[in-house]
């Protein structure tokens, strides 16, 4: 009973984490000109943050929970898998489409949002070390 719910939760994890990613493509790429635009100066660096804590967050669990280990090192190379993605959208952004544009300042937000992920992972693990050295 037990491997079956593990391996339900891995395979929903595993959806979950793809369906993000795809997310975050789609929402990047696609133009929302008819979409009333929020008058909240910075809020496209929030999205980005945000896509990127998720993105971090998702794959990180999964990872984790395939691996039966809570390695931080997992979690480093997410963050730099996500810093290349988000790179990678930003490239597409300038290259494929007409209504958005690279920006410097999506990369470091999308950054910010890995390593708040980062940290959040640091802070479950060090929480799961004192409760197991109880």
């Amino acid at each position: 009973m037990l491997t079956n719910n593990l391996l339900v939760l891995k395979k929903a994890s595993l959806g979950l984490a793809i369906g993000w990613t795809l997310l975050i493509a789609l929402l990047c790429l696609v133009s929302f000109g008819s979409l009333p635009s929020l008058s909240v100066t910075g809020a496209d660096k929030y999205v980005h943050v945000l896509f990127h804590f998720g993105f971090t967050m998702l794959w990180g669990f999964y990872f984790w929970q395939k691996q039966h280990q809570k390695t931080l090192s997992i979690i480093i190379r997410l963050v730099v898998v996500s810093l290349f993605y988000g790179i990678l959208i930003e490239f597409l952004q300038e290259t494929l489409t007409t209504t958005r544009h690279a920006d410097i300042y999506d990369v470091l937000a999308n950054l910010t949002g890995a390593v708040i992920a980062l940290l959040v992972f640091v802070f479950i693990k060090k929480t799961k070390s004192s409760q197991t050295a109880l």
